[in-house]
């Protein structure tokens, strides 16, 4: 692996956090990295593991009765020397979402798509139609998932309660996805590095001592108990 990017981009309007517990770090969390991308990077730590360190940044663009982010950019650096980019958006028209893998005689993503590359004379690409063919022909014999998403997740569970089967994700996965959405939200405040693992002494390791030091974007002004029923945007279909 050379090089990994997941883009975890949704839109959201200004009105998306007039709803009375949205936009607050005492009642919601964390903005879009904890509460839009934490489903990006659950899937992130399941194929690459924890990464040594992350640089971040964020910040409030567009949404105004929110003290919470709506923007993060993150750098994942590995023992191994391999990088990952990670971005969360509330601002981003399209919600094009995906996870993009640059290895070492192709690229792979989600939503699928192959493309592989080998040098001409002057270094330039060419593309490999063998290599893409390979590949794509590997992906064509895998067999149709029984069943996906929350369907997935539950009958996971149930077949772990009944069989003893093991968990796709345990309690431990989702440690460790919370720590890292944290050492990213200490990166951003602080400007420098998060080396995992966050220590206990770390005010970011409890929330109650790391909610005081993250930053107010905005006031929160506006507040509604509830919303007219309405669709619910669940991102681009891969």
């Amino acid at each position: 692996m050379v090089d990994s990017v997941v883009n975890s981009y949704w839109w959201r309007g200004q009105n998306y956090y007039d709803l009375w517990w949205r936009g607050t770090w005492e009642k919601e969390g964390g903005g879009c990295t904890l509460n839009h991308a934490v489903h990006h990077v659950d899937l992130l730590l399941w194929l690459m593991g924890m990464p040594k360190s992350v640089s971040a940044r964020f910040t409030n663009l567009n949404h105004d009765n929110s003290e919470t982010e709506d923007f993060s950019t993150a750098l994942l650096s590995y023992q191994t020397g391999t990088l990952a980019q990670l971005t969360a958006s509330l601002v981003h028209h399209g919600e094009e979402q995906e996870l993009i893998f640059q290895c070492e005689k192709a690229r792979i993503s989600f939503p699928w798509k192959v493309c592989a590359s080998v040098p001409l004379e002057n270094g330039f690409p060419r593309k490999d139609i063998e290599t893409e063919k390979l590949i794509q022909e590997a992906h064509d014999s895998l067999k149709p998932l029984p069943l996906e998403g929350h369907a997935g997740q539950i009958g996971n569970l149930l077949d772990a309660i009944q069989t003893g089967s093991p968990l796709l994700v345990d309690g431990t996965a989702g440690r460790n996805t919370l720590e890292l959405i944290m050492g990213i939200y200490k990166s951003a405040q602080s400007g420098s590095e998060t080396i995992f693992p966050i220590q206990e002494t770390d005010p970011f390791y409890r929330s109650s001592t790391m909610l005081p030091l993250l930053p107010r974007f905005h006031q929160k002004t506006r507040s509604t108990d509830n919303f007219l029923p309405s669709d619910i945007s669940l991102g681009r279909k891969g």
